[in-house]
């Protein structure tokens, strides 16, 4: 009888759902808006990621849809989850948020009609999904890059199109939510976490597996597949 491996983890992109969706809401920090340095690669050195958000964690959020979501994206790599959201994350021993600091929402200005139910204000705190070792595959992609990438520990290139990637086999250490090592702007996770999504309803939630997560904005088309 022929063995049986089990199949390999499946990822998925999370993000806030389209605009003008019942969740879609901006988010704009109050001053004083006081910011880290950015991240550094710990090999070649280069910025590899965004400036952090440091304390008073203070904002003004402005909805355009109906309510405010479980989820939200502010600027830089931090995103607001409601208290909800953040209690179940722990309770359950998902891995892979930083943070975890209350936000004071200080003013909600709705900008389209006013919703007829009251309004309810989750309690945000901020989080970051973390750098994660995962790396995203060099070769089983089809991503075209600017340049391809110099340092092998940080990945860093410059992205034009995506249209599906995976991630290299054997570099994922177990988060349920990360930044992958060449892909560091968009955010990963596991098939667990899409569980736990659905599992309690969470909103403003959208996942779309990694190989088929397209972002083409000039139209040009996947990277041609590795020759055999």
């Amino acid at each position: 009888m022929a063995s049986e491996f089990p199949a390999p983890p499946r990822f998925f992109v999370l993000e806030e759902e389209v605009s003008s969706s019942r969740y879609d809401v901006e988010v704009e920090k109050v001053e004083p808006v006081n910011r880290s340095d950015a991240p550094h690669c710990p090999r070649c050195g280069d910025i590899i990621g965004l400036l952090t958000w440091l304390p008073p964690y203070r904002v003004e959020l402005e909805l355009h849809g109906q309510e405010l979501g479980d989820f939200v994206r502010s600027t830089g790599y931090e995103r607001l989850i409601s208290e909800r959201f953040a209690d179940a994350f722990r309770a359950e021993g998902l891995t892979g948020l930083e943070g975890f600091h209350p936000v004071e929402v200080v003013r909600v200005r709705c900008l389209r009609k006013r919703p007829r139910h009251s309004l309810t204000v989750p309690r945000y705190s901020v989080v970051w999904p973390c750098f994660g070792h995962a790396a995203v595959d060099l070769v089983l992609n089809r991503v075209r890059v600017s340049r391809p990438p110099a340092c092998s520990e940080c990945r860093a290139t410059g992205i034009d199109a995506i249209h599906g990637f995976v991630l290299e086999p054997g570099t994922w250490r177990g988060e349920d939510i990360f930044r992958p090592r060449g892909m560091q702007g968009k955010v990963v996770v596991t098939e667990r976490f899409k569980d736990f999504v659905n599992q309690h309803g969470f909103t403003n939630m959208r996942l779309t597996p990694t190989e088929q997560f397209v972002r083409d904005p000039d139209g040009l088309g996947p990277a041609p597949l590795p020759s055999s």
